[in-house]
């Protein structure tokens, strides 16, 4: 094949203002970590709330929390995204409408949509973890804190959900890394996240393989690294007994 590899394209400017191409990678990667943090706050803590609701036997409870997991979890995230961004809009009232396509600047807009489609559609998937790692505890564990007098609220939060968070540290990492992948799916409501800058850096250069090779590399590394952290955690936080540690 004959192409002209040229690696110092980053370094050279874009023909916007004096920028270079490294900044629109700098930006962009900007835009998923914020897209990605905000979206796993929403996820981990209403995917607890779900996951304790699924996990207490009262039926109305674990039904709705059921109902959310099977919706949320099988309609796929594009979908979901359209949704949000083109459907939900609509849906508001009318002075929530006007706010929220007038006032709003179009990015801010994009990133509501993207943060609340992608921090619900994996709250679904946290739930299940939560309830596992509740349910993969002795049953002896609840009864001893009601035995104690604890209430039913107390047992979740002294009891059982400080040892099922770490007996689930290691899927609780897979989702936090396929929040940040999925933040690609910003780039079709024209946020201009990572993947999106990417795309924008080889059209704009001619240099396609450069320009991808770059964002795979740097979306390998920042997954690397949080797995890293994600690792050093778990190995300081794990229950003796509890959990079977694959790396001392």
């Amino acid at each position: 094949m004959n192409y002209n590899w040229d690696w110092t394209i980053f370094f050279k400017p874009t023909g916007i203002g004096t920028q270079i191409y490294l900044d629109w990678y700098i930006s962009g990667l900007a835009w998923t970590l914020a897209i990605a943090l905000l979206a796993w706050m929403i996820a981990l803590v209403l995917g607890s709330i779900l996951g304790i609701m699924r996990s207490i036997p009262g039926r109305w409870l674990s039904g709705i929390a059921t109902c959310y997991v099977e919706v949320f979890r099988n309609v796929p995230l594009l979908v979901q995204l359209f949704i949000w961004y083109f459907l939900i809009p609509d849906l508001l009232p009318p002075s929530w409408q006007v706010g929220f396509k007038q006032d709003l600047d179009p990015t801010t807009s994009s990133l509501i949509s993207v943060v609340m489609c992608l921090g619900l559609f994996t709250a679904a998937r946290v739930c299940e973890q939560v309830r596992t790692g509740i349910e993969a505890l002795p049953a002896g564990q609840a009864a001893a804190g009601k035995a104690m007098g604890f209430s039913v609220g107390c047992v979740y939060r002294y009891v059982l959900l400080p040892q099922a968070y770490r007996i689930i540290i290691p899927p609780l990492t897979t989702e936090f890394l396929a929040v940040f992948k999925n933040s690609a799916v910003a780039s079709l409501i024209g946020l201009l996240e990572l993947l999106a800058q990417t795309k924008q850096t080889a059209e704009f250069s001619a240099h396609l393989f450069e320009a991808f090779s770059l964002a795979t590399l740097i979306y390998f590394t920042l997954n690397m690294g949080l797995m890293g952290i994600m690792k050093h955690f778990e190995r300081n936080s794990h229950v003796p007994g509890l959990i079977t540690m694959s790396a001392k």
